[in-house]
């Protein structure tokens, strides 16, 4: 998204593009279509949990080092 608040025409019609596919790959079931953002959300929100005890995990160890500008 653009700097400003309103996202500009191109990510828009790129949005609405997503939408329409995901909806065709779940057979334009609306539901099936909901079930499966929320699946790939919830192995996103996991997948980034474990990234994060990773890189904690370095960081205690030494193994991570700041960047100090």
């Amino acid at each position: 998204m653009s700097s400003d608040s309103q996202p500009n025409a191109q990510d828009a019609d790129g949005l609405d593009a997503a939408v329409d596919q995901t909806i065709a790959a779940c057979g334009g079931d609306m539901r099936s279509t909901i079930r499966a953002l929320i699946v790939a959300n919830e192995y996103l929100e996991s997948e980034v949990s474990e990234l994060k005890k990773a890189v904690s995990h370095a960081y205690v160890r030494g193994r991570f080092q700041t960047y100090s500008g």
